[in-house]
């Protein structure tokens, strides 16, 4: 049993937003460990005929206000609206799994959403996408092109794969050992759980 918690998650997914911007604090603040996990969603959904989004604009539109509800009450910025779906190519994605490897996926993933939400800059667009590695002090060309690769590719398609064995099929989503948790609003729960393991 552990106290760690694994983050499945996608540049992509509205909720997400919330999470990305408060779990790093708390789980650190509570002494539990945070592996951050980018995965294809959206895969996953299509393959399980599960969208959705798509084709409902009210559930959509009840889906931004809650958002920004849910926002307000943690002191999280949301500005309006942005421009949803993004990121077809997965590229914003693969940057991300190689920056989980590298250790700065947090900083990375807080940056492609402030600038998402805030400054409706799409994830993954690659002019952004160099403007934004660079003031993280990363080389946009060789970051874009390992992301590219075939080792990230293969790694974001296990990553997928792992996480469809445990029985994911959203983001976010919080693993304690084999016990899912999906939604920011599970957060909480999660944490609870892995603070009663056994070390």
């Amino acid at each position: 049993m552990s106290r760690e918690l694994d983050f499945f998650f996608y540049i992509g997914s509205t909720y997400t937003y919330l999470s990305v911007n408060r779990v790093a604090k708390i789980a650190a603040h509570e002494g539990i460990g945070l592996r951050w996990r980018p995965f294809h969603v959206r895969a996953i959904m299509i393959e399980q005929n599960n969208r959705p989004f798509v084709g409902k604009p009210v559930k959509l539109k009840y889906m931004w206000r809650d958002l920004e509800r849910r926002a307000m009450r943690y002191g999280i910025p949301f500005k309006s609206i942005p421009d949803y779906p993004v990121d077809p190519e997965g590229l914003a994605n693969r940057v991300a799994v190689l920056a989980a490897e590298e250790g700065w996926c947090p900083e990375y993933a807080r940056a492609t959403y402030r600038d998402w939400f805030l400054e409706n800059k799409a994830p993954g667009d690659p002019e952004h996408l160099r403007l934004m590695l660079s003031r993280l002090g990363k080389d946009p060309d060789s970051t874009i092109s390992r992301a590219n690769g075939e080792t990230i590719r293969s790694r974001y398609d296990s990553e997928t794969e792992h996480a469809k064995q445990l029985g994911i099929f959203g983001s976010p989503t919080f693993v304690c050992d084999t016990e899912i948790f999906w939604g920011d609003d599970r957060f909480e729960d999660a944490m609870e759980w892995a603070k009663s393991r056994q070390r």
